[in-house]
């Protein structure tokens, strides 16, 4: 992660994520213009994309502690699912793996989740310290179409979960696996409550 946030946008998030919240009708939407990399990435105002064309594509808040980063990776096993992967996941080493950038991390809940397009595999952990000083939650997505590996990763300040998980549920919810998706999934209930998952 890139954003470093002072102790001043971790006071105000709550009036910064507000407005976010709600958002039913103010999104913005990337999609891809390489035919072999396709994807649509759909986020409320006021929040805002860079990278793409081949590269990782990241969304800020530019008021808050809240960042996605999506990537479409080469894979070698085409044959691979969401339900697999779950019933494989170890713990252990996923804990390991985050816990090199996000000290103290401890993987939470486990599950499948609905993309507009495809099954993906959900987890989310929380560490006791990150490279911004502060505690961070991660939700970590995943899937495989068509022979190409698709990660999103959400992440936000551990004490702002309540008004940042909401909006990250959208951004997940929304993501497709193609360039023609429309908006959108998962709406009409925010901001008062998270898109089920």
């Amino acid at each position: 992660m890139k954003t470093h946030w002072p102790l001043a946008v971790l006071v105000s998030l709550t009036t910064a994520l507000m407005p976010a919240a709600g958002f039913a009708q103010n999104v913005n939407v990337t999609r891809s213009i390489l035919p072999d990399q396709p994807y649509t990435l759909i986020y409320p105002e006021p929040m805002v994309a860079s990278g793409g064309a081949g590269e990782p594509v990241t969304v800020n808040h530019p008021n808050a502690p809240l960042q996605c980063t999506m990537v479409v990776v080469p894979v070698e096993d085409t044959a691979w699912s969401a339900e697999t992967a779950l019933a494989e996941l170890g713990d252990s080493e996923v804990n390991a793996a985050w816990g090199e950038t996000l000290p103290g991390f401890a993987l939470g809940a486990k599950a499948t989740t609905a993309y507009q397009d495809a099954t993906a595999l959900l987890y989310d952990g929380a560490s006791t310290d990150s490279p911004m000083g502060v505690p961070l939650t991660l939700v970590h997505t995943e899937t495989v179409t068509n022979g190409r590996g698709y990660v999103l990763d959400c992440m936000f300040a551990t004490e702002v979960a309540a008004q940042a998980r909401p909006i990250v549920d959208f951004i997940i919810a929304n993501f497709a696996t193609r360039s023609d998706a429309n908006c959108c999934v998962g709406a009409e209930v925010m901001p008062d409550e998270p898109v089920s998952q």
